[in-house]
């Protein structure tokens, strides 16, 4: 389980080890521009750490952020289940009148993205200022 302590609303990482392998598959930074929370990925956004990550971007829409960016950029895979916590966080913030969007997605994550039509529904972008532009 990531391990993460607070300094105010800024969330520091401590990266994620599971079963004490000690190999650190997830880690996620949040820092703030203005109103918009990013987010950097960096590991596995798979079944193991998707619980994690959608537990800080809920955490961070119950502190009343309803703009998100998910850099990917350091993302090395993604399965169905990263997606799923994608798209269950785009629902929340569109109900809330919140957006989220995607920026630096790797080649194989923009394929299964352009695959399965998932950016018709979640907004991706080449750079995190593109995506900031955005909202």
């Amino acid at each position: 389980m990531t391990r993460c302590y607070t300094d105010g609303l800024n969330i520091k990482p401590t990266g994620m080890n599971l079963h004490d392998t000690g190999k650190t598959l997830m880690q996620i930074t949040q820092k703030h521009k203005g109103e918009i929370y990013i987010f950097s990925l960096a590991g596995r956004f798979d079944i193991q750490s998707a619980p994690e990550v959608e537990e800080k971007l809920n955490l961070a829409m119950s502190q009343g952020a309803r703009r998100l960016l998910v850099d990917l950029d350091g993302t090395e895979y993604m399965s169905g289940a990263g997606l799923k916590v994608l798209l269950e966080i785009e629902e929340k913030l569109k109900k809330e009148g919140g957006k989220i969007r995607l920026c630096r997605l790797r080649s194989y994550a923009k394929e299964v993205f352009d695959a399965v039509q998932f950016g018709e529904i979640l907004e991706t972008h080449t750079s995190i200022e593109k995506a900031i532009g955005s909202f």
